[in-house]
């Protein structure tokens, strides 16, 4: 038995691949164009893993596709191949148009061609999955009730109105062809090898380094906070358990602002690694102009998944932050590989 995942170097792919070979008997084939984000490196306690084969390649690329479904004869497809910095959909929203609509495309039709050629057996059991974003919603009010399932899509930025338009092409090849499809719509992961341009792994390099912490417009954009391994076991969940043509969403009920978030890793940070320069790292907390189009607020509604297949979070965000701080801590080498000169420029011009 095998499985295809896509976007497997990324933050969320790599500890989905990671942590199923150590808990699953059963062949990945992790492709990835290894872009700026992509990052061999998240699998070094892993990567003489039997059960795990990385392929270089492009999803845009439709021979290179079916020459990994003719190779590997997959039992299900597990898409997280993404641009997903909102920051960079604003500047150049021309690759998020290309990977995350043309991108999902080519996957759905290679897919469908393979499928279409399985036995009838093996077509009940195939599974397309496609891992999205509750950006696709847009955003919330105060008081207003979280985002379920049903919620009519809104979004409000290059890259979540190309993720609501994979999810529709998704939704649309199951419907039209019967190709068997999952999507699921997480909230905002953090943790482990998440790439430094996101608030959480931004925060602590930028304290650690005592360089200012940006925070756009006042802070209080709140978000829902799901840690990346029980996002992980979500995504096992739906695809042992889930309907085809289901939507799940998976958050993790934790609910913060911005500010909320950054003060408490400064609160962890001054406990864990106090400044050598003696002041709380809060001082380091710069403000700087809001985004354009940024949604105020995000909040799923986990019920349809913990009653019908029976997953909750096991992270709060009280453990899960402590965790996630610990090791970037404990892992300043895999930090230092990153921080290349575009990256620091990059970061530079971006926040200036």
């Amino acid at each position: 038995m095998t499985i295809i995942v896509t976007g497997g170097a990324g933050f969320i792919g790599s500890n989905f691949i990671s942590d199923w070979v150590t808990k699953i008997d059963e062949l990945v084939i992790n492709i990835d164009l290894l872009t700026y984000s992509g990052n061999i490196n998240n699998f070094s306690k892993v990567k003489n893993n039997k059960n795990l084969n990385f392929v270089e390649g492009d999803i845009k690329e439709k021979k290179f596709i079916q020459s990994v479904f003719n190779d590997y004869n997959p039992r299900a497809i597990i898409n997280f191949a993404a641009e997903t910095h909102v920051d960079k959909s604003i500047s150049s929203p021309e690759n998020f148009i290309n990977t995350n609509i043309l991108g999902v495309f080519n996957l759905l039709e290679s897919s469908r061609e393979y499928w279409g050629n399985l036995s009838e057996n093996e077509r009940g059991s195939f599974r397309f999955f496609h891992i999205s974003t509750d950006e696709v919603y847009g955003d919330l009010k105060t008081g207003e009730p979280s985002f379920n399932e049903k919620n009519p899509y809104s979004p409000n930025s290059p890259y979540s109105a190309s993720k609501a338009s994979a999810d529709h092409l998704v939704r649309a090849w199951n419907k039209t062809y019967g190709l068997p499809t999952l999507i699921s719509k997480c909230s905002n992961n953090y943790g482990p090898y998440q790439y430094p341009e996101k608030l959480i792994p931004l925060c602590i390099i930028n304290a650690l380094q005592h360089k200012p912490i940006p925070i756009y417009g006042d802070g209080m954009q709140i978000r829902d906070w799901l840690y990346v391994e029980d996002h992980c076991a979500a995504i096992r969940k739906i695809l042992d358990k889930g309907i085809s043509g289901e939507t799940y969403n998976i958050g993790g009920n934790n609910e913060k602002t911005n500010i909320q978030i950054v003060n408490k890793i400064c609160e962890i940070l001054d406990e864990l690694k106090p400044s050598s320069k003696k002041y709380s790292y809060k001082e380091l907390i710069s403000y700087t102009k809001d985004r354009p189009g940024h949604d105020r607020r995000y909040s799923i509604n986990t019920s349809k998944i913990e009653n019908e297949l029976g997953w909750i979070p096991r992270e709060n965000f009280e453990s899960g932050i402590r965790k996630t701080i610990e090791w970037y801590l404990e892992n300043k080498v895999w930090l230092k590989e990153l921080m290349s000169e575009e990256y620091s420029n990059w970061l530079e011009s971006h926040y200036k």
